[in-house]
């Protein structure tokens, strides 16, 4: 899953199958996010932490109904809120956790500390056949719409169908194109309005999910807003729908604003009976979008008026931090997060391994992370491997011998030399109506002139960004690129990332911002899929690993933790492992 939508820009399964690649919901991570080895060794285990039988309503000790929640950030709403695309963790966070429901979800469990996968539109956490190439989720009764019409199981159909639309949806997660049967040729109801799709099926309320190849997560993947109900008709047209989809979940949308703000009210037809998980004790939560990190800071720095009932899922700025550190440190949400910061040269365009191998030393690592606000450390972990620490089957490699956020100029001009390609250009996008994107493209471009290279950043806008870094066509030859684990397994990293995207006939990049395509790559991803559950980890890193030897598509930079801060009378925000953001089922205003 796609970090939020990045400040700059050059930037259930079978229970016993996940517990085989090595998930352990003992891992407490009892004091995240503070720099220490313990922290960082485990940044993507979020555990494997599962209750099937877990049921509503869900109380909270001592919480009352009342207040609004105000969540500035820099970032976020610009891209989609329609669920069949959501996929930034911060948009797809806030649809999951407030706004619908799909067949799964996670719920926080305070004595772990980590997020628990439990059941949501569906019954139970799915009931799979022995190979795991079919799948049944019944969906319960009781659960409307906003409208106070009933949540239907042809309704999750269609909402499954809907998301499978690559042109209509094209930044979309393509996990059931990839694994559903038939979902490679199915185009979706919007390109294609007569094709025929049989991959689901729904049987009274019970539907049937047919794999084209085993896919032991589905239960994970279950708990994505593109796997949850659509009512069809005009009223969920792409264009209209992307603007207010229909709620299912505790807060219904008020009003919204693109990139620039989101307004929730309570949903009257929410049933807690029915919801494992989501509570609704604020009166509403207003988002606003673009506001500036020092801003945002100062506020919660401030702690009065507005600012007691306000929080934030950016992380605080380092001076910042370090303030509120000393002065009200229970104030401070510190967690580990399941992401990879890299840099994309588009394998197209630049072909040479040894140029892109000359930027992973030209790149002004340290100077970055200062110009962003970011905390060594904490924010920003060292990273060598694509696939972060704490992920099943996971072993270190290093394939450039490159220190911690180590630039060294004079190897980036001999690697520059020996392809023969010195003053190479490099084209980036850089979000110049954001001071914290310009000082980071100031700092980027010293650092890659200083290495031997000729920098050309390329304007765009914190609107435009994610749009302009997806598109194929853009004029750029290497962007930024940030994931996260969908679920914990190599699955969710090197297919969407360095598996091949038909470029030629697509939109969009969809995840793979490197434009990588190689077969040998393609097949190899293909095999490990078939192969033994409990040997897929291992399989999968030593992939990880091989691409990275033989091609170098992608240069990683940092892996990612979180410092988010909330204002005096905020409760219950403690850090969602699985994507970094707060725990927007358990906040309430106290």
């Amino acid at each position: 899953m796609r970090l939020k939508a990045p400040l700059i820009a050059i930037t259930a399964v079978s229970m016993a199958a996940l517990a085989a690649c090595g998930g352990s919901g003992d891992d407490k991570n009892d004091n995240p996010g503070n720099g220490e080895s313990s922290q960082n060794d485990n940044l993507a285990n979020t555990g494997d932490g599962t209750d099937p039988e877990a049921k509503g309503p869900v109380t909270i000790d001592g919480a009352t109904e009342g207040g609004i929640v105000n969540v500035p950030t820099n970032v976020g709403f610009t891209t989609t809120i329609d669920p069949s695309e959501a996929y930034y963790i911060d948009t797809s966070s806030i649809l999951r956790g407030l706004i619908t429901r799909s067949l799964t979800q996670y719920k926080y469990d305070a004595e772990s500390k980590q997020m628990i996968l439990v059941p949501d539109l569906a019954t139970d956490l799915g009931t799979p056949n022995d190979d795991f190439t079919e799948w049944k989720f019944t969906i319960r009764d009781g659960v409307k719409w906003e409208d106070g019409t009933p949540v239907t199981a042809d309704e999750v159909l269609f909402g499954v169908k809907r998301s499978m639309d690559r042109d209509a949806f094209p930044t979309g997660a393509t996990y059931s194109n990839d694994y559903f049967l038939g979902g490679d040729k199915y185009k979706g109801p919007y390109t294609d309005p007569k094709g025929e799709f049989d991959g689901v099926t729904v049987d009274g309320s019970t539907l049937t999910f047919k794999m084209s190849k085993p896919f032991p997560d589905m239960p994970y993947w279950g708990a994505f807003p593109a796997m949850g109900a659509v009512k069809e008709g005009a009223d969920s047209e792409p264009a209209k729908y992307a603007t207010r989809p229909l709620s299912n979940g505790p807060y219904k949308i008020k009003s919204y604003t693109v990139a620039k703000s989101l307004v929730l009210e309570r949903n009257d037809q929410w049933d807690a009976t029915t919801d494992p998980a989501r509570t609704q004790y604020p009166d509403g939560y207003n988002f606003s979008s673009q506001v500036e990190s020092a801003k945002v800071d100062q506020i919660l720095l401030g702690d009065s008026g507005d600012g007691q009932t306000t929080l934030t899922y950016d992380n605080l700025l380092s001076s910042d931090y370090n303030k509120m550190s000393q002065d009200d440190p229970d104030r401070i949400v510190a967690g580990g997060q399941p992401c990879t910061n890299y840099t994309a040269p588009d394998n197209r365009k630049i072909t040479d391994k040894l140029i892109r191998q000359a930027y992973a030393w030209a790149y002004p690592y340290k100077d970055v992370i200062l110009a962003s606000g970011d905390i060594p450390g904490v924010t920003a972990i060292p990273a060598t491997n694509l696939m972060p620490p704490g992920l099943p089957g996971r072993t270190e490699y290093n394939v450039l011998d490159h220190g911690d956020f180590a630039t060294d100029a004079a190897k980036s001009k001999a690697l520059l030399k020996e392809a023969g390609a010195e003053g190479y250009e490099l084209k980036f996008l850089f979000t110049s109506d954001d001071p914290i994107g310009v000082k980071v493209k100031d700092a980027v471009v010293k650092g890659l002139e200083a290495g031997g290279f000729k920098a050309t950043p390329v304007s765009t806008t914190l609107a435009d960004n994610a749009a302009d870094r997806a598109n194929p066509d853009k004029d750029i030859n290497i962007r930024s690129g940030g994931w996260c684990s969908d679920w914990p397994s190599g699955a969710s990293w090197i297919p969407p990332l360095l598996g091949s995207t038909d470029v030629e006939n697509s939109k969009s990049l969809q995840a793979n911002y490197a434009a990588f395509s190689e077969p040998d790559v393609d097949a190899k991803i293909a095999d490990i899929q078939t192969q033994p559950i409990e040997d897929q980890p291992g399989l999968w890193n030593d992939l990880d690993k091989e691409i990275a030897e033989k091609y170098f598509p992608i240069i990683t930079r940092w892996y990612g933790g979180v410092v988010m801060a909330h204002g005096s009378k905020i409760q219950g925000m403690e850090n969602d492992s699985v994507f970094g953001m707060p725990t927007w089922k358990d906040i309430h205003v106290g």
